[in-house]
């Protein structure tokens, strides 16, 4: 039952996306998996130049243990479960007119491709968990990230489990999270105190 409420009408599925920490192992077909990366190409970017490159492990294939031992070991006690480990890298060089200069939004638009990802895995039935705990110089090692990149996040990617799968120190944690009012995060005009 999803017992998170918008103040103002919003789409269902942006109440229903969170970020579990609970997975059932089972695999994601390649099928639905490029589905995800699909919602993630259209995603909106500063002069179209679409900066974001996704890289993906799944749990049993040979590419797994490196971006695995990337995580914190916090992280690792819970994304042993998930079906796919992920990072979103970004380029922060842009190419405009044969000329390369420096992307203000390099991370912005990596952000929103990540977002239109995990709105589509929950619309067909599975979550994403983005996470910074990562060390991002393994990271970029184990991913061979290209001269430049920033890797920005990793993503969890899989169907929901029970929460009996975790750690018992996150059971209680595993509850859909509610969000600042809007009297916290939009002003109109400029800020004041």
């Amino acid at each position: 039952m999803n017992d998170r409420h918008a103040d103002h009408p919003i789409l269902p599925l942006f109440l229903e996306r969170w970020s579990p920490r609970a997975y059932d192992p089972r695999p994601i077909d390649d099928d639905t998996l490029m589905s995800l990366f699909e919602a993630a190409r259209w995603a909106p970017s500063g002069f179209n130049v679409q900066p974001w490159l996704f890289v993906y492990a799944k749990r049993d294939d040979a590419h797994w243990d490196a971006f695995f031992s990337a995580l914190i070991p916090f992280n690792q006690s819970w994304v042993k479960n998930a079906s796919v480990l992920m990072y979103v890298l970004s380029d922060p060089v842009m190419e405009l007119d044969g000329k390369r200069e420096p992307s203000h939004s390099h991370s912005f638009d990596a952000g929103a491709a990540w977002m239109a990802l995990a709105l589509q895995a929950t619309n067909m039935g599975m979550a994403a968990h983005g996470m910074t705990g990562v060390d991002f110089e393994a990271a970029g090692k184990a991913v061979n990230a290209p001269d430049g990149f920033r890797v920005e996040a990793a993503i969890a990617v899989g169907y929901p489990g029970d929460k009996s799968v975790l750690p018992e120190e996150l059971r209680a944690r595993e509850v859909k999270s509610g969000r600042k009012p809007l009297s916290e995060i939009v002003h109109h005009g400029p800020i004041r105190g």
